[in-house]
This record gives structure tokens, sequence and C-alpha cells, in this order.
């Protein structure tokens, strides 16, 4: 497999097969992921991975959580607070898509309610990841974690696995800090489930839409 390749087939999957993921292989893919770049060679990712046991624990101690109400207060922002045009739009639209593809009108909140949750259970997925930064460190650092995931997810894709990278854990950090036992230094960034897709999930035929190059690029 190519990178073209790697790229054109990884999606955010959000149905997962129960085959587990050989923790030798996460641990390699990990290891070649840390050459992604990273100004002054920071390398500011710090990663902790649940599989077998420990996801199993920790998809308990969620639902108790969830049993017991609302998020925590966000630590940054995962969108804009005014999300203007185009970007409005493009999330609206892939939100939408989802939802048709599960069949879930938009006025059913309950039923998307239950969707969203379905991010704390990983989807499903046998095995998966917490990024955590300093939180001293800036934009820039930030940038190269989104470098190192990309990596990662694509090295995954090489492998035969699937991945959904997840801002939504965000909104539950306090539970995955004290269940990882982070430094308080730290902030959590995102999670990542890791597994085989579902062939039969519906919700996996989701193919985000992507703008025009001439939307986005130019060439002086």
């Amino acid at each position: 497999m190519n990178v073209s390749e790697a790229v054109a087939r990884r999606i955010s999957v959000r149905a997962f097969l129960p085959d587990p993921v050989p923790r030798a292989l996460i641990a390699e893919v990990l290891e070649k992921a840390a050459r992604a770049p990273s100004g002054g060679n920071l390398q500011p990712w710090l990663v902790t991975v649940l599989e077998g046991q420990s996801m199993a624990r920790f998809r308990e101690t969620m639902r108790a959580r969830l049993a017991q109400g609302g998020p925590d207060p966000l630590e940054y922002p995962i969108y804009p607070e005014k999300l203007h045009e185009p970007y409005r739009t493009r999330r609206h639209r892939v939100g939408e898509q989802m939802y048709s593809l599960l069949g879930i009108p938009r006025e059913d909140r309950a039923a998307r309610l239950r969707r969203l949750e379905a991010n704390y259970d990983f989807f499903g997925a046998p095995a998966g990841l917490f990024v955590h930064v300093d939180r001293r460190m800036g934009a820039a650092q930030w940038a190269d974690l989104g470098m190192f995931l990309q990596t990662v997810m694509l090295l995954f894709v090489e492998a035969g696995y699937d991945t959904c990278a997840q801002e939504a854990w965000a909104w539950h950090h306090r539970t995955v800090d004290a269940f990882v036992g982070a430094d308080p230094a730290t902030m959590l960034f995102c999670g990542m489930a890791i597994g085989k897709r579902d062939p039969d999930a519906p919700v996996n035929r989701l193919r985000a839409e992507r703008a025009p190059l001439e939307e986005f690029a130019r060439f002086l």
C-alpha cells in the first residue's frame, strides 16, 4: 500500500468489530509515528493506550460517569464559539449525512444523544488511546500533535486497521485523567478508537465531502 492509498482509505470509523488489536502492533505503529514532523524536535505527544482488561475497566467507569449526568467544562474550544461560513455549513452537512445513514431524524433528540454517547464507548473498538500535551505548550505544538495523529492513523490503515480520532473526549477529561493517572501539568487533547471497521454498519458508508482544490488553494 502506498501513501495515497492509505490516505484514500482512511475514514473516521464509527462502528468496529470486536477483534482485538495486537499490542505489539500498536507499539510498532506508535514507534514509527514518532517520526512525524515536530518543530524543534519537541515531540509534545504523551500517549496512553487502552486495550483488553484496561479497556473493559474504563468502559465500566464511563458508563457510571454518563449515568451521573452532564459533561465536564471544556479546557479548550473544540470549535470556535461563532463558527462562520463556509465552516458552519461543512460541519452541519457532515452531521446530517451521518444521522441520515443512521436513520435518526433531526427532531429525535433522544436518539441523537444516545448516538453521541457512543463516542464514549470508543464506538465498540477493542483498543483506543488518549493523547495529552503539556499545558505550557502552544498552538504550534498542538499542530505537531495533529501531524503525529495523522501519521498514526495512516500507519494503522497500512496494517489493515481503522481508527477514529475523537475530540469528544475533551468533554470528559476529568474522568479520563483520573483513570489514566495523567499528570496535572498536562491536558487531554483527544482520544482515538482503534480496530477493524464493521463492514455492515451503515455509518461506515459515510465519506465526508472535501472542498475542491480551487476553494482552498492558490497558485501564484
